[in-house]
This record gives structure tokens, C-alpha cells and sequence, in this order.
């Protein structure tokens, strides 16, 4: 059961930052003494990887549009790598409880990461970088706060990251459908030249 929360709350995190989560998985399993991270996560060059992808990822999510196009690249990779840490959370487990948690983790992250990259292409219709840079600087806290938590209370940090999923589509959604509206009131607009 604890394998099945840690594989949410980190698939979750995944699809809205999945270096960040691999950094904090692999530095937990170097510091403490966590049995249920795999160990592949705390060897050094996988770490020095994340940490470098993070840091571009770190800036890159700051900046209008090139969030969006990062979102867009990383479309396969955050469900992909939600999928491949559940497996490896999986452990020696039967391929039955792999697959289950590769879904899982893989799922989880697909949501997320489209409820991020939906809300991140509302935001880059405001003029101003503040939005993109406070949204982002509260989802590397958000990612960071339920992976940690996740280490030592599993159960209740995925029902915080299903929390915060359930926000995040519900938020999709409705930006969704102001979106539909307003495009529908502009295809109704009667071009300048025909109303004379």
C-alpha cells in the first residue's frame, strides 16, 4: 500500500517537475536510510543529470512561452518518467504489482503534467513575467513539499497530491472553457468591412 502512495505522490509530482523529483528521491536515498527508493536513483550521474536538467528546467519555466514549449517537449517525458519510477518503486515485486505501479505512476503524471501545461498557456496570455515566474517558483515548492512528505507519510501525501490533481484539472477545465467562449464571441464578430 505504501508503494502504491509513494508511486501517486510521485507521479504526480513527475508531470510538473519529474528532475526535481528524481533529485529529491536520489538525495533522500543517499542521506537517509529509505528502503523503498531504488538505489539507481542516488548514483552520482544520475543525480548530476537531474540536478543539470532541473537547472534548465529551473529557467526555462520562468519565461513566457518558453515554458509552454518546454511543456511541449516534455509531454513525453514527464509520463514516461512517472511510469519507468514506479516500476523501479516497484522493486522486486511480481510484474503484476510493476505494471500496476507503472500505470499508476505513468497516469498520474500524464494528468498532472496536462493540468500544468494547460495552466501555463492561460498564463502566458498576461503581459507580464511575474505570473509565470511566482507559478512556477509555487510548483517546484508544491513538488518538492509532497515528495519529501511522501518519505515519511505516503498515505497522506498522496491524498494531498490527489488533492492538488483534482485542483489542477478542475482549473483545466474551466480555463477550457472560457477559452471555448471567448473563441466563439470572436468567430461571431462581424468583420469591419462587412458592416457598411
Amino acid at each position: 500500500m505504501d508503494a502504491l502512495a509513494l508511486t501517486f505522490s510521485s507521479g504526480w509530482a513527475s508531470g510538473i517537475n519529474t528532475y526535481l523529483v528524481v533529485l529529491v528521491l536520489g538525495i533522500a536515498d543517499r542521506a537517509g536510510s529509505f528502503s523503498e527508493i531504488p538505489d539507481v536513483l542516488g548514483r552520482w550521474d544520475v543525480l548530476a543529470a537531474a540536478g543539470f536538467l532541473y537547472a534548465m528546467e529551473f529557467i526555462a519555466d520562468k519565461i513566457p512561452y518558453i515554458d509552454s514549449t518546454w511543456d511541449a517537449i516534455s509531454t513525453a517525458i514527464r509520463p514516461t518518467a512517472g511510469a519507468v519510477i514506479g516500476v523501479l518503486l516497484a522493486g522486486d515485486a511480481s510484474s503484476l504489482d510493476q505494471a500496476v505501479l507503472g500505470v499508476v505512476g505513468g497516469g498520474t503524471a500524464l494528468l498532472s503534467h496536462l493540468a500544468k501545461a494547460g495552466g501555463r498557456l492561460a498564463l502566458n496570455s498576461s503581459p507580464e513575467p511575474v505570473t509565470n515566474v511566482v507559478a512556477s517558483l509555487t510548483e517546484d515548492a508544491a513538488v518538492l513539499g509532497v515528495v519529501w512528505f511522501s518519505l515519511q507519510h505516503p498515505q497522506a501525501a498522496a491524498a494531498a497530491a490527489g488533492v492538488l490533481l483534482l485542483l489542477g484539472l478542475v482549473m483545466l477545465l474551466l480555463v477550457g472553457r472560457l477559452v471555448r467562449r471567448g473563441w466563439r464571441r470572436w468567430k461571431q464578430k462581424e468583420p469591419l468591412h462587412q458592416r457598411a
